[in-house]
Parts: C-alpha cells; sequence; structure tokens
C-alpha cells in the first residue's frame, strides 16, 4: 500500500503527521519506508538527523540507479526496527516534471515489493500540483489540517484539488488541536457544572 500525506498549506503538521503515522506504522510489525517528496522543501532527513546526500532525485535522473538493488538507496532508521527513509536528494529544476514521470511511478512500483506500506511526504496541495500528481497514484491520501490555522477555503480547495486527480482521500487527520480550548472540553465543563 502506498498513501500519501499532505495538507492544504505549510506548517499545517503535515511531515510530523507523515513521520508519526509511518513510526506507528512499524511499531505493528509492518515493514515501512517513509519517501520525501516533497522535492522543493525537504525535512524529513532532519527529523531523524541524517544526511540527503542522496536520494529520490538522483534516482529519477539516473543518475545512480543502473541495475543496483532498491534497497540500496534506503537508509534504516536507527532504534525504529521495521522504518527506512528514502531522502529527497537534491533539489530538481522542475519538481513536477519528476514526479509525474514514469521512471518515479517504476521506481515506486519496485519499491512496494519490498514493503508492507510505503508513506509518501507531499507539498502542500495549495501552492503546487505535485501533491495532486503523487497523490493520483497512490492507494490513499491523509490530508492534515491544523486546528485554528489552516483556512477554510484553503481546506476545501486542498480537498477539491485531490478529487480532480482522482485521489482516494482516506480521511482527514486535526493537528495543532489547542485542548483548553477545543469544543469537547467546552462541553465537558458545562456538563460538569450540571451534576
Amino acid at each position: 500500500k502506498t498513501i500519501a500525506v499532505t495538507s492544504p498549506e505549510p506548517s499545517d503538521g503535515k511531515s510530523t503527521t507523515a513521520c508519526n503515522f509511518a513510526i506507528s506504522l512499524a511499531q505493528i510489525d509492518k515493514k515501512v519506508l517513509l519517501v520525501e517528496c516533497d522535492l522543493r522543501k525537504p525535512k524529513l532527513h532532519r527529523y531523524f538527523g541524517i544526511g540527503n546526500d542522496v536520494g529520490l532525485t538522483h534516482i529519477i535522473a539516473d543518475m545512480i540507479f543502473d541495475d543496483q538493488p532498491v534497497m540500496n538507496f534506503v537508509k534504516k532508521i536507527p532504534d525504529i526496527e521495521n522504518l527506512s527513509i528514502l531522502t529527497a536528494g537534491f533539489t530538481p529544476p522542475n519538481p513536477f516534471e519528476m514526479l509525474s514521470s514514469q521512471k518515479f511511478k517504476n521506481f515506486l512500483d519496485l519499491l512496494k515489493e519490498e514493503f508492507d506500506i510505503i508513506v509518501i511526504d507531499t507539498p502542500p496541495v495549495a501552492q503546487l500540483t505535485d501533491a495532486a500528481i503523487v497523490s493520483k497514484i497512490t492507494d490513499g491520501v491523509l490530508l492534515v489540517i491544523a486546528s485554528g490555522k489552516t483556512n477554510a477555503q484553503a481546506a476545501i480547495s486542498a480537498k477539491q484539488s485531490l478529487l480532480n486527480a482522482d485521489a482516494n482521500i482516506l480521511g482527514v487527520v486535526l493537528t495543532k488541536i489547542d485542548k483548553r480550548s477545543g469544543s469537547y472540553y467546552n462541553y465537558y465543563n458545562y456538563s460538569s457544572y450540571e451534576e
């Protein structure tokens, strides 16, 4: 299975959600690969403290592939069993062209043979078409919305962009919830006064 993680806007918690989701899946004995497809602003490698010297863009650009086994390009995450990462690599002049290429699709198919689940971190939907093109070739998409931050119109527009790309939206992940001001908290306080 391949699952893309995207958001309407930057700073919605998309990359953190992708990391946590991948870690959770690895902890239930799934062989998981986390792929960095936010080629313009990659950050997953920093979360895990690993290098980004060779990555996805090197492979797609045919700089290093040359019939090497797929597993040569992924890095195991120390201290997290069953979790590997494929970093972004260099920033290409046209990330959309790279992500919409047949080479990318073919490489993703090779990765599917090696892993139970592939979690793909994409750029935000509202700014770029990269997320829509990646979402179209995955089994499903998680849309990350930041509570109290994400613009409602941006969220609606992101959903529509994904639907227009024939993406299978699996659900929405709500991040950055302020428990003190949430409706559940207010309801709980209200109901406790009634007792």
